[in-house]
């Protein structure tokens, strides 16, 4: 059984990896893969009452790899720690099943309460590198969290979020398939938006100032339009 889980574990990787040349290179070289073999230890001692001995594995798991896992974290099957450096993920983080995660990303809590206080990511989702989600929000399933975008809301399923607040960028995918670092290759340009959005908005205040202008000094205005002032 474990060997099989292994297996299945290796296999998904070099699905989602075009750098991974076989398994064996992936079962030596790829911290991604340790630290969730080292965190399924660590949640079984915990579950067994072994707390601080899960917690010892786990901090063992984060010194050889660069990443952070609490040994109460639920994680599915088949996750990928692409990279893995900075990734943190919190105590009461829920992880479903084919999830990818690149390097920096934060799971995080923004409260001190002993519940629920770290986000749930549902099955097939992508986030960035450098992303943060943070609080108890759900990801919805398949949705896309773009590099350093910082969600605190939850995120509808199947879409793809970009900036700090994180807003959607796309309402639906519209491609199929595994994109790497949650990036759809016709995904819109942010700023370009923001500029877009910014011209619309100066050309409306334009046409509204002339027309209080027109409003106020509409002889003046006629008398400009004819010649007739000096």
């Amino acid at each position: 059984m474990i060997f099989k889980r292994l297996r299945e574990e290796i296999e998904s990787i070099r699905a989602r990896d075009p750098a991974a040349r076989s398994g064996l290179e992936i079962l030596l070289c790829y911290p991604g893969l340790h630290v969730v073999m080292f965190h399924r230890v660590a949640h079984a001692a915990l579950k067994m009452g072994l707390h601080l001995p899960a917690r010892l594995i786990s901090q063992l798991g984060r010194f050889l790899t660069g990443i952070e896992i609490h040994p109460a974290a639920t994680i599915g099957r088949r996750l990928f720690i692409d990279h893995g450096s900075g990734v943190v993920i919190g105590e009461t983080a829920e992880i479903g099943d084919d999830v990818t995660l690149y390097h920096g990303v934060t799971l995080g809590g923004t409260s001190l309460d002993v519940g629920k206080r770290h986000p749930t990511l549902q099955d097939g989702v992508i986030v960035g590198a450098g992303a943060k989600i943070l609080g108890p929000v759900l990801v919805g399933k398949n949705a896309r969290i773009g590099a350093n975008a910082v969600v605190l809301a939850d995120v509808p399923a199947g879409v793809t979020m970009v900036g700090i607040p994180a807003r959607i960028a796309l309402a639906k995918r519209k491609s199929e398939g595994f994109h790497a670092y949650g990036c759809d290759e016709d995904l819109p340009d942010p700023v370009l938006r923001a500029v877009e959005t910014l011209r619309h908005e100066l050309n409306r205040l334009q046409a509204r100032i002339d027309e209080l202008e027109a409003e106020k000094w509409p002889e003046a205005v006629r008398a400009e339009a004819e010649g007739d002032l000096p």
